[in-house]
């Protein structure tokens, strides 16, 4: 990318900012942007799942304004800068590669990951617990999966996929237990702890449960439309169709 391309993005924002800009972008804030930047994100992954490049680049360059749009509403209360932002970047990547840009050593990427979360480990000295920085924005299935992936560094895990599974069971076992006694309470809890359990089976055989869920369900959806098309076709609508048609 062209420095002077990134110039002339900044540019155009400070621009729909100003008195006389866009009356829309002039009122939003860090925070009514939020819905707007996991919504971009999700665009991102959508595009990279198509593997049509013209869509990734889009995409991208969307998920670019958000964060020159947040950047230049901190510039604006005086807190940083696009500038800050990039800096403070790269000079992490610098930090966090010390094997590349210093005198240490990784030959695998497992070494590489050990170095990182030493170093990560070490810049955030002042945190409430091992487990707080994973953010609580992400969505729970994401944010189970690095829970448990967090804790599993520090020999907080099973020994093998084989007793996760026993523990799914055992799970599921306490869930139907639930559901028989219609606990409204005690089914959520055990819901919650199946699906936990569940996540780390993903972890286990490397999948991630956030992309599993979100790819079966754009399997369903591509699979109901299908149904619905083929009704259309003998004249009928979801609605007048039985479940076996």
């Amino acid at each position: 990318m062209k420095k002077a391309d990134l110039t002339r993005l900044v540019e155009i924002m400070a621009r729909l900012r100003e008195p006389g800009g866009c009356p829309w972008d002039r009122e939003q804030t860090m925070e009514s942007l939020k819905p707007f930047i996991m919504e971009e994100a999700y665009e991102v992954i959508e595009a990279i799942d198509s593997g049509g490049s013209e869509s990734i680049k889009e995409e991208l360059g969307d998920l670019l304004f958000q964060i020159v749009f947040v950047s230049r509403i901190a510039e604006e209360e005086g807190l940083f800068d696009i500038d800050d932002v990039i800096e403070g970047c790269a000079n992490k990547m610098i930090r966090r590669h010390p094997h590349v840009f210093g005198t240490e050593r990784a030959e695998t990427s497992e070494e590489v990951l050990k170095h990182w979360a030493e170093i990560k480990k070490r810049e955030k000295k002042k945190k409430k617990g091992y487990l707080s920085d994973v953010p609580t924005a992400f969505p729970a299935l994401l944010r189970a999966h690095k829970v448990t992936e967090k804790a599993a560094k520090v020999g907080f895990d099973w020994g093998d996929v084989a007793e996760v599974m026993t523990k799914v069971k055992e799970e599921l076992r306490e869930f139907q237990s639930a559901l028989q006694k219609g606990d409204t309470t005690q089914m959520e809890n055990e819901l919650g702890d199946l699906l936990f359990a569940l996540v780390n089976v993903g972890r286990f055989i490397e999948v991630n449960p956030e992309e599993a869920l979100r790819k079966t369900i754009g399997r369903f959806i591509t699979r109901f439309h299908y149904i619905e098309k083929r009704l259309e076709k003998e004249k009928k609508t979801l609605s007048d169709a039985s479940l076996e048609e």
